[in-house]
Formats: structure tokens, sequence, C-alpha cells
């Protein structure tokens, strides 16, 4: 059974930083290329950053680029998400996905597995 399980989420004030967690089990993790994803109240899921099967490749959303970097842990088989100079707007829930497959994608319908989420909530 695949598992993606989030952590790291809570409350921080604008300019602050969190490091957001997920740690995949039930699958050959570095068979897979790692996504995140975000959905605040009343908006549509968006993609926020991914990274390649191999680590070398990661692409990130206009939103968020400069301020999040994407990376990954194969002995931990955990992808994580630093996020530094958060703003308001970057409140939501944020997922992990998992995709098997080379590159990073940024469509959430080509993923193959979710987690279920972490709450961000950056106050102003």
């Amino acid at each position: 059974q695949v598992q993606l399980v989030e952590s790291g989420g809570g409350l921080v004030q604008a300019g602050g930083s969190l490091r957001l967690s997920c740690t995949a089990s039930g699958l050959d993790f570095g068979s897979y290329s790692m996504g995140w994803f975000r959905q605040a109240p009343g908006k549509e899921r968006e993609f926020v950053a991914a990274i390649s099967r191999s680590g070398k490749s990661t692409t990130y959303a206009d939103s968020v680029k400069g301020r999040f970097t994407i990376s990954r842990d194969y002995d931990k088989k955990t992808v994580y998400l630093q996020m530094n100079i958060l703003k308001p707007e970057d409140t939501a829930v944020y997922s992990c996905a998992a995709r098997a497959g080379l590159v990073p994608i940024t469509r959430g319908k080509e993923y193959d597995y979710w987690g279920q989420g972490t709450q961000v909530t950056v106050s102003s």
C-alpha cells in the first residue's frame, strides 16, 4: 500500500520560513518524480514545485520561484519543500504527489499517488 505522509506545516508570520516533508512508503521512491501542490479555501489546486526522478531537474510555479526549494533524500524516501519569505497568499493545504516517471510534471492529473496534505497558514 502506497502512502505519502506530509509534515511540517503550521502557523508562521509573513517573511518567515517553514520546511515541509513528505515521506513515502510502499513504492520504489527512486522510480518516481515528486511534486508539491497547494489548495487554498475556495480555490482550485495549483502546482507549486516538482523534482525529477534523478533529483537533477526541478521546476517551480512563478509565484514561488526564488522563495521555495524542492529537494529529495533517497535514503529517507522523503521529499522536502523549503519555503522562505512566506506571504499570506501562500496560505493553503500543501500536498505532495508521486508520479512514475523521469521528469518533473506540473499537471496534477499526471500524478499517481497523493498525500493527505498539511496546513500552512501565513499571518500578516
